[in-house]
């Protein structure tokens, strides 16, 4: 168990309301839930009964909160008799428009709600842009998802292998068709994201054509806008399966039989002279326990 997830009991305890507690924490409700859970997760037992339209404590849940209130507050003592320093300042960070949505922003939450003088601002930017960017100082770090888990120049992180999948609209030809092969897809329209992105790029390189001609491509600027044009079926697309899970759940896009001959990792890089610095080092340690609870989770689930 960490803080959070303490924090996140107390308050849901406090008020019976996952709704009303992460409005007080400034997260959102999905973050709160996803706290919760992990820490049921990790005791082993179930804190509350959950009801239509109401929740209460269950006796282990009952017997957990002093415990929980008494940490948060012995945790906030130590900090203070510490003279722990708070980060602060601003941080530029460059990152993927998928990663923006779907990974980073509990990590922005969290970081917002627990550091009142950390300022961070998220620039929109892909892969190689990316870590010129921070090479360049622009950003004082990025976040990106790559084949590659070392660049020149600069620190990195894996924070967690990205699973990719095909997906397609539900009356797509190619839909619920077993063990589909390369060229089953050559010839198909792919609705992809702009250049740049390493994925974008190993697909059109495994599904390019003898004399390197590459498969037939709409371009479109947001995974929403793909989303809804594979759904309405004017393509397929090959996306970060952490984007299309819920569309995947509801049926609104189905995923075809075929798995990437490539990998790809989120990951975070920084310039070497930043390492150890209280605002970056804050930012990392946070968006490495946030990916490995999105992670777990996504597992358990």
């Amino acid at each position: 168990m960490d803080t959070r997830q303490l924090a996140s009991f107390v308050a849901v305890a406090q008020r019976l309301s996952f709704t009303r507690a992460a409005a007080e924490l400034s997260f959102a409700q999905s973050t709160v839930t996803a706290h919760v859970k992990a820490l049921e997760r990790d005791l082993g037992v179930g804190l509350f009964y959950r009801m239509p339209g109401r929740i209460r404590l269950t006796d282990a849940g009952d017997r957990l909160l002093p415990y929980a209130t008494r940490i948060l507050e012995l945790t906030e003592s130590a900090r203070e008799a510490a003279g722990h320093s708070e980060p602060a300042g601003a941080l530029v960070v460059g990152t993927m428009e998928s990663l923006t949505s779907y990974r980073l922003l509990p990590v922005v939450e969290y970081l917002h709600l627990r550091y009142a003088r950390l300022r961070i601002a998220l620039r929109p930017s892909i892969c190689a842009e990316t870590c010129e960017a921070v090479l360049e100082t622009t950003y004082d770090c990025g976040f990106l998802i790559d084949t590659s888990r070392s660049f020149s120049g600069l620190e990195s992180k894996v924070l967690c292998e990205e699973p990719l999948v095909i997906v397609a609209g539900r009356d797509h030809r190619l839909a619920g068709k077993p063990d589909l092969a390369d060229d089953d897809l050559r010839i198909e329209r792919l609705i992809e994201t702009e250049p740049g992105c390493a994925y974008r790029e190993q697909l059109e390189h495994v599904l390019a054509t003898g004399d390197g001609e590459p498969p037939p491509v709409l371009e479109l600027g947001s995974i929403d806008a793909i989303k809804r044009s594979v759904a309405s079926g004017l393509g397929i697309a090959l996306l970060p399966r952490v984007t299309v899970a819920e569309e995947l759940a509801r049926g609104e896009l189905l995923r075809l039989d075929w798995t990437p001959p490539f990998q790809v990792y989120t990951q975070v890089v920084w310039r070497t002279e930043r390492t150890g610095d209280p605002a970056l080092t804050a930012l990392l340690d946070t968006a490495t326990k946030v990916i490995d609870e999105q992670v777990e989770d996504a597992a358990a689930g």
